[in-house]
């Protein structure tokens, strides 16, 4: 990973991606994800804010012969059935304690631990006050995912978000709302990148060193799945703080505030939190142009959790309120959803 990126920089690297095609919501995904996982030869790599192991993959009824459905014995059935393949797997150590709470999880940890093909970390490369947010999926270094979507609870739905849906339950079997996101797999040059950057943040959090995967012809992207876009350019852009001997990185936001500042028409924008004053600031900017785009900013009701409430939902709603001042016609357009978003930080030039 570049050490030495300048914090103006609005792009890690440019890359293309052999195909390319944009995933809404878990339900769609785990199962895509499910399928090219077990294509893999060589290693996958997943990287998330959270893992959950009791979580199902897929709501459908499993059939004879169908791997399977639960995560922590999915990632078994994996290495076992693959002798070759190396499974890395690793997690934000902050929601460590959290895992104790989880029933049969520490049994999953556990058997992991045990089986020669699988590790998993606990990542506290970072400084006090920050998370680990990243959520990649690298298959062999041919196929990525990077996107919103992690493999935990509560995260399964499909884009209907249905106001009750009897398949989406917890673990335990508590129903629980409606969830939106989105994650973007990638092929190629694309996937190839997000591997580097993987590894990279793999030995950052005190992982041992890993190779790029052998160059083999074959790609694990599923036969089923007919990509949105084939052979394009496709820019990644990163956040990280300073820690030890290694510098911010700033790209994500500075790609942000380079997009509101060339919008010509209007501004669209999904977020789970709304709370940064730059990105609002630039916004505010905009409205109070002559002629402004039009701008829509689409949050959920409330933060998930009461600690992202008190220290989101204030921030948010003094923020818009600030951006509204600016208006010279009708005041800032917002809408509010119970649904929740991320932001992925894989973009693509039109």
């Amino acid at each position: 990973m570049d050490t030495d990126v300048s914090e103006t920089a609005s792009i890690w690297r440019h890359v293309k991606a052999s195909r390319a095609h944009p995933v809404i919501d878990a339900a769609p995904y785990f199962e895509i994800i499910q399928a090219a996982m077990m294509n893999a030869k060589h290693r996958i790599m997943l990287i998330g804010w959270d893992f959950d192991t009791r979580i199902d993959l897929s709501r459908s009824r499993r059939k004879k012969g169908d791997p399977p459905k639960r995560l922590g014995d999915f990632i078994l059935w994996l290495a076992d059935r693959t002798p070759d393949l190396e499974i890395k797997l690793l997690k934000w150590n902050f929601g460590a304690l959290k895992m104790v709470t989880r029933g049969s999880t520490m049994v999953d940890v556990a058997k992991w631990a045990i089986h020669k093909q699988i590790q998993f970390k606990l990542d506290g490369a970072h400084p006090i006050g920050c998370s680990h947010h990243q959520k990649i999926v690298v298959i062999d270094d041919k196929m990525a995912a990077c996107g919103g979507i992690d493999m935990t609870a509560d995260r399964w739905d499909t884009p209907d978000h249905a106001d009750y849906d009897p398949k989406r339950r917890r673990p335990n079997g508590r129903l629980y709302g409606p969830w939106h996101d989105t994650t973007m797999l990638v092929e190629g040059e694309a996937a190839a990148a997000l591997a580097e950057l993987s590894r990279a943040r793999w030995k950052l959090a005190g992982g041992d060193p890993l190779e790029p995967c052998p160059a083999d012809a074959a790609s694990p992207w599923p036969e089923f799945l007919k990509a949105e876009f084939q052979f394009v350019e496709m820019g990644i852009a990163r956040t990280r703080a300073a820690y030890k001997d290694v510098g911010p990185i700033r790209e994500i936001e500075q790609l942000f505030l380079e997009q509101i500042a060339r919008a010509k028409k209007f501004i669209y924008a999904e977020n789970q939190y709304f709370a940064s004053p730059k990105i609002a600031d630039a916004l505010a900017r905009r409205m109070a142009e002559d002629d402004p785009p039009e701008i829509i900013i689409l949050n959920p009701k409330t933060a998930d959790g009461w600690l992202e409430q008190k220290a989101m939902d204030s921030a948010r709603v003094q923020l818009l309120r600030a951006i509204g001042k600016h208006d010279k016609k009708a005041g800032c357009r917002s809408t509010f959803r119970t649904q929740k978003w991320a932001s992925p930080f894989m973009s693509m030039p039109s």
